[in-house]
């Protein structure tokens, strides 16, 4: 499932990069792929914007700003029990 098109703020960079594929063992969109001993984003457009990427990148090779979105509005209602809330500007506050 992709969320919004071209709106993440998801960077990598391959410079930074050591291979180590932590990138893609804890990305639960499997955004990242190793080849060729660099980590490589596959579809930037799957990220739903966790931060486990950038969290667990010990080389400041990936960016994120975490927490932000519908995604997180999603995550944040399913981890508390509430109705998701990202407060898109509609009148109920609720997640469009």
């Amino acid at each position: 499932m992709k969320y919004l098109l071209n709106v993440t703020t998801l960077t990598h960079s391959p410079d930074k990069c050591t291979g180590c594929a932590r990138c893609a063992e804890v990305c639960p969109r499997g955004v990242f792929e190793i080849n060729a001993k660099k980590a490589r984003i596959t579809d930037k457009d799957l990220c739903m914007e966790c931060g486990a990427c950038a969290k667990n990148c010990a080389f400041g090779a990936i960016t994120v700003n975490a927490g932000v979105g519908c995604a997180s509005a999603v995550i944040n209602g399913m981890l508390s029990g509430a109705e998701p809330s990202c407060d898109c500007g509609n009148d109920t506050g609720a997640c469009c």
